[in-house]
């Protein structure tokens, strides 16, 4: 499911017009990105939680080459899902 098929889902779902789904759905992703990017994790009780994890530096390797490069530290974004979410996929 791309991003137009779930604006078509929720707007059939909520009987909203399709304009009115997707300002929902870019408001919830600019929320959940804003609340990451201060480091909050967000959790949504029985879908699961959106937070940031630290990856440290490390050694990769250039596919063409073969060279060796260093890959930088960062924050990396993460979602752990939770039980109901986990038990309706695998009923």
């Amino acid at each position: 499911m791309n991003k137009s098929e779930l604006i078509d889902a929720v707007a059939e779902s909520a009987d909203l017009p399709k304009a009115a789904a997707g300002r929902a759905i870019d408001a919830m992703i600019d929320a959940i990105t804003g609340s990451l990017k201060k480091d909050d994790p967000v959790v949504l009780v029985g879908f699961g939680t959106f937070s940031t994890k630290s990856r440290a530096a490390r050694t990769g390797r250039n596919p063409q080459t073969g060279a060796p490069i260093q890959i930088k530290a960062a924050r990396v974004p993460s979602f752990k899902a939770g039980k109901a979410l986990k038990d309706s996929v695998n009923s």
